[in-house]
């Protein structure tokens, strides 16, 4: 991908530099960002691009943007249009322990159960949390998070990475909320695999910076054989994310990722690209040692903040999912 940092620092980089892992500076940056295009309307490459620049400066900034940008953009897939005033999150997870469900209460919808997962919950004034239906499935809905009967738990969130985008439980008890499409559009309109992508551009992101700190190490004297294989692996892994990237945002743009094309093209890249940020966090530590992760505040959140984040990648699940894709197409792919 394209990087806008790759040029000298620009407005984009700059703000969220300034984010410096705080959440409400985060919010307040994704808000301002209603100019990005929307994944699919051809100009995909530019909302990876911009994803991967946030994601360079400060992970808080870019993990805040991706979920405000990818619930306006679900909001658009509907036809329903995301006032500017809202900040939006994107709280779709679900866990064996925990249901949330939904029931018709006059033209609007209730909300009970709880959600695991729901970052930021206690900062955003909005978010789409999709709901057990009945018999029908899960649907999304667009829910108000000001309104009472919403109990955020934040006290459980501990990690050290991304420690401000706090993603605890939320506890819904009656509480409103209005359709987004019909039982199971969420799941299967195109842009849910293209979401998945856009994360994947925040991760890409994340070790660019890191390999930036990498070359920078290099610069100030000149680096031993093991120091210049570190920086080559480094080299293949970003360049590897950064071309799978730019090939998903062309894809889309041209009609290829719709449908199991895109789940199939989802899985690949976000295999690919959690992979090289693994990658490049073993390289950076095997290369630098222990100084910067104790003497390097920004390198050091920056690694804790990419570790926590690269796992929503679930690894060989994720791996095995895919595996299976393959496997139901009934002939070899390569």
């Amino acid at each position: 991908m394209r990087l806008e940092s790759q040029l000298p620092p620009g407005p984009l980089s700059a703000a969220a530099l300034e984010v410096n892992g705080d959440a409400q500076r985060a919010i307040a940056l994704a808000s301002s960002l209603a100019s990005v295009p929307r994944p699919g309307e051809g100009k995909t490459a530019v909302l990876f691009d911009t994803l991967c620049t946030l994601a360079l400066a400060d992970l808080t900034a870019a993990r805040v943007a991706e979920a405000h940008l990818d619930a306006r953009a679900i909001l658009a897939q509907a036809g329903q249009d995301a006032q500017s005033d809202h900040t939006w999150g994107v709280f779709a997870a679900e866990t064996a322990d925990t249901v949330l469900t939904a029931t018709p209460e006059g033209d609007r919808w209730r909300l009970d159960g709880t959600k695991p997962w729901c970052s930021l919950a206690g900062l955003l004034t909005h978010a789409l949390v999709t709901a057990h239906v009945g018999d029908h499935g899960r649907r999304l809905f667009a829910v108000d998070l000001r309104q009472a009967g919403i109990t955020v738990h934040d006290e459980l969130w501990i990690a050290r990475g991304l420690p401000q985008v706090t993603s605890g439980p939320v506890d819904f008890d009656g509480v409103g909320a209005d359709a987004v499409g019909d039982a199971g559009w969420y799941l299967r309109r195109p842009g849910f695999a293209w979401g998945g992508i856009g994360v994947a551009a925040v991760w890409c992101g994340g070790a660019v910076g890191l390999a930036r700190t990498l070359y920078d190490s290099t610069q100030g004297r000149a680096p031993d054989q093991i120091a210049l294989a570190h920086l080559g692996a480094v080299d293949v892994a970003v360049t590897t994310a950064a071309t799978a990237l730019a090939a998903a945002a062309a894809a889309i743009d041209a009609g290829e990722a719709d449908g199991p094309a895109g789940s199939l093209l989802a899985a690949r890249v976000r295999g690919i690209v959690a992979r090289a940020a693994e990658d490049v966090i073993f390289h950076i530590g095997h290369a630098l040692g222990p100084a910067p992760l104790a003497l390097n505040d920004r390198h050091a959140q920056r690694v804790a903040d990419l570790q926590l984040y690269v796992r929503q990648h679930h690894a060989e699940h994720d791996d095995a999912a895919l595996g299976r894709m393959l496997v139901t197409k009934g002939s070899a792919p390569w």
